[in-house]
């Protein structure tokens, strides 16, 4: 009986090969577009979950009221995690990371170095977290403050072998470390897949006390049943008692395994994250796979007609109605079979370009035993989904009415067809909408005044002291050969904030409120290398004046917030440093383009500096000039390979979050539309087959190719039009509340619904124009001769 079953189901794809290859594509991309988004969802969500300890793993942060409001942050004082370590019994393990220390290695002094990045750490770090290792052992591996553990990719890099264990690096142009264990290359999905190795928090020395000072990640190793809400509430209390009330900061655990997806907090409480994108592309694929799912309804019950007699006759010779259901049912399973094998056909050939537009690797791993349960289960399910309806409606015909031609219920079935193509196109015209406010919200963005001039500007990184001793004379020269127009030292990259301060004093401040302030340094020349705007006063400048070493200038947002109507002169008290005022500048933008600009406030050349900023020459060939730049920091610095960034792609990586999600919006909504269209194409066959007798009438009569091609096309378009209006506010709600989260965002304007409604018109229009056209230039005659 099952093989009588498959043998009519696969005669029937067959016989309707039109109505069955649509079918089969519109299953199969939707298909295939679920399982790309599903396959990103995966391998993001599972970043750092694979650690062994990961139920008792979390990170310190912090929660403290600033600007009226709590601010959370993932910092911690240096001091914290021995002290947690030492004085709290709950606590296994803790670990301080102090990111990204990016050092040139090399085997010794006479080879050419490479650069590679590492992490700091304590030597608890390595019991606390899964890293896989090939060779040592993890609870001894950086007791020793010149040890360093390795991963292969970098052992290969730097000895062009891996069995480098015991062997000597050498760290800089001085630092001698051993290797003691070798890592293998971290995957993907860790927030330590950048790291090549790591070292010993013991060479730090001396540790940074002050518990006032918070800007080190701390991470910590519960012990089995400890709790949870005890420790915290300990922890509240902990710096300031250790600060002496000096600090009010309240501490707190939060797991390791939220991390990723959900780290983000406002006001004090978790809100948003990368879980948030997860979620809204879970739903696009669920619809994706529904609005296929539609499309095979609509086909099927809208070709009832054809098989209406098969049902009869059926029933009359004694079929009963399940078994009609498993028929029916059979042939959307065979279907969805067929449309699951051309779906992992297209998912293998779009995966690594699908992989590189979402800049995640993936891949499909089809010797997982658990890849093909999952995947026939999804096969089955979209099946069942798909063939459920069709089932039951053609199951349902009374023989004696078919085989009268007698067609009743398919009054009901047309009405459902209708309902379910406004579905569709509703939420193809929602995605549109979306995508068109996203794109505008970028562009709204991207055209603000940024505050300074990008082009030909470039930050380059000082790699040791002697990078910092030897850049007044890289300075010069740079200056005297015509390679650049002005150079700075400064804090840090101009497109990042790397320190805030909490409670700066001045004239008329209130020591009891919290007011955060952007803080970032310079040695003179700021204003002039970053194409800067002065407001009052002038940029610091030590060799014209020798007090300028604990000069600052601030910014007119920190000139609101301080309130000072004469600002020249003024005095700011920062970690008992006091600070005059020079300068006001213009706000430019250091964070995010979205948000509103913090007050700022930038010292003189006393503070740390970070990098050289360095405004290139364009007026000479930008090869010439970076060639020339090379040359310069060679010559003085000749162990460190010439490594800079340019700031217009420093600043354009602030948009990479909406433009992912611009992009991924984009992709998917022109796969609804075209699915969607898909099988408004079917139906529009249908319908003008269905009436084709009536067509050969009408032009009999006089009727225009015109007149009958709108004829045809009139009800998709009222289908159409109320999509539109559904898609309207739906989107409008939608999108207006992910616009909320932006201090500087876009209007949502008439013109956004009025272009995607009119878009998606067109688009319906052109996916049934052909079949209406091909309809109405046919032959009469012939029409009026068929007798299908």
């Amino acid at each position: 009986m099952l093989k009588n079953f498959f043998t009519i189901a696969w005669r029937n794809i067959i016989r309707y090969r039109a109505f069955s290859l649509i079918n089969i594509l519109g299953l199969a991309i939707g298909m295939a577009s679920a399982t790309l988004i599903l396959l990103w969802i995966h391998q993001v969500s599972s970043t750092d979950q694979f650690h062994t300890k990961l139920d008792r793993l979390y990170q310190v942060f912090s929660n403290d009221k600033v600007n009226g409001s709590i601010r959370t942050l993932n910092a911690t004082p240096e001091i914290m995690a021995p002290e947690l370590a030492k004085d709290y019994p709950e606590i296994e393990g803790a670990s301080r990371i102090n990111w990204g220390s990016r050092n040139l290695l090399s085997i010794d002094s006479t080879t050419q170095g490479i650069m590679s990045n590492g992490n700091v750490v304590d030597p608890d770090f390595l019991n606390m977290f899964t890293l896989p290792f090939v060779s040592g052992d993890p609870n001894t591996a950086l007791d020793d403050p010149m040890a360093m553990v390795i991963t292969q990719g970098l052992a290969r890099r730097l000895f062009h072998s891996e069995d480098v264990f015991g062997r000597t690096v050498r760290m800089g142009a001085h630092s001698l470390y051993k290797i003691t264990g070798i890592l293998r290359d971290p995957p993907y999905n860790t927030m330590f897949r950048d790291c090549d190795y790591y070292c010993s928090y013991a060479q730090q020395t001396p540790i940074d006390s002050d518990w006032t000072d918070i800007g080190v990640p701390t991470f910590v190793l519960l012990r089995p049943k400890a709790n949870l809400e005890n420790l915290n509430k300990k922890l509240a209390t902990l710096i300031p008692s250790r600060s002496g009330g000096r600090a009010k900061t309240t501490e707190f655990l939060y797991p390791v395994s939220r991390l990723a997806l959900h780290g983000q907090f406002v006001d004090g409480h978790e809100s948003g994250g990368l879980i948030v994108i997860i979620r809204a592309f879970v739903l696009i694929a669920i619809f994706i796979i529904l609005i296929a799912c539609i499309n095979f309804m609509n086909l099927s019950t809208a070709y009832s007609q054809r098989r209406a007699k098969e049902v009869g006759i059926r029933k009359v010779t004694g079929a009963l109605r399940p078994a009609l259901v498993l028929q029916f049912l059979g042939e959307s399973l065979l279907t969805a079979a067929l449309a699951g094998a051309t779906a992992l056909l297209l998912v293998q050939l779009t995966l690594p370009a699908f992989g590189r537009f979402v800049q995640t690797p993936l891949h499909l791993d089809y010797r997982d035993p658990r890849f093909w349960p999952v995947f026939v289960g999804f096969v089955l399910t979209t099946g069942a989904i798909a063939g459920s309806y069709p089932a039951f409606v053609l199951s349902s015909f009374k023989p004696v009415s078919v085989l009268k031609g007698r067609m009743t219920n398919l009054l009901s079935t047309a009405m459902a067809r209708k309902v379910l193509v406004v579905f569709q196109f509703s939420i193809a015209i929602v995605l549109i909408i979306s995508t068109l406010i996203i794109t505008r919200q970028l562009d709204f963005a991207r055209t603000r005044l940024a505050g300074y001039n990008r082009d030909h500007l470039i930050n380059v990184f000082f790699n040791n002291n002697r990078e910092r001793q030897e850049a007044d004379q890289i300075r010069n020269e740079l200056l005297s050969t015509g390679a650049a127009t002005a150079v700075t030292k400064a804090f840090a990259p101009l497109t990042e904030n790397w320190a805030s301060i909490l409670a700066p004093q001045y004239a008329g401040s209130d020591p009891s409120l919290k007011m955060q302030v952007n803080r970032y340094a310079e040695d003179g020349n700021l204003v002039q290398t970053a194409g800067m705007q002065l407001v009052a006063g002038r940029d610091i400048d030590p060799i014209r004046y020798p007090t300028d070493s604990t000069a600052c200038l601030i910014n007119e947002s920190a000139l609101r917030a301080m309130k000072f109507k004469d600002p020249i002169g003024q005095q700011i008290t920062e970690n008992q440093v006091t600070y005059h005022v020079v300068g006001v500048i213009k706000n430019y933008i250091q964070e995010s383009p979205y948000q509103s600009i913090k007050p700022m406030i930038i010292e003189g050349p006393r503070a740390y500096m970070g990098v050289i900023l360095i405004r290139l020459n364009g007026r000479r060939p930008l090869d010439e000039t970076l060639a020339t730049t090379g040359r310069i920091f060679r010559k003085y610095v000749p162990f460190y390979p010439f490594e800079y960034s340019f700031v217009q792609e420093d600043y354009g990586t602030k948009f990479q979050n909406e433009q992912f999600i611009g992009r991924l919006s984009a992709l998917f909504a022109g796969l609804v539309i075209f699915i969607s269209c898909l099988g408004l194409f079917g139906l529009a066959a249908y319908t003008a087959h269905a009436r084709v007798k009536e067509i050969g009438i009408r032009k009999v009569l006089g009727a225009s190719v015109t007149n009958i091609s709108l004829l045809l096309s009139r009800d998709f378009v009222k289908l159409i039009a109320i999509s539109i209006l559904i898609a309207i506010p739906v989107a409008w709600l939608i999108m207006d509340n992910w616009l909320s989260m932006y201090d500087y965002r876009v209007t949502i304007t008439g013109d956004i619904f009025a272009l995607a409604g009119s878009g998606a018109l067109l688009i319906a229009l052109a996916s049934v124009s052909y079949q209406a056209i091909k309809a109405a230039i046919s032959n009469p005659v012939k029409n009026l001769r068929t007798t299908e």
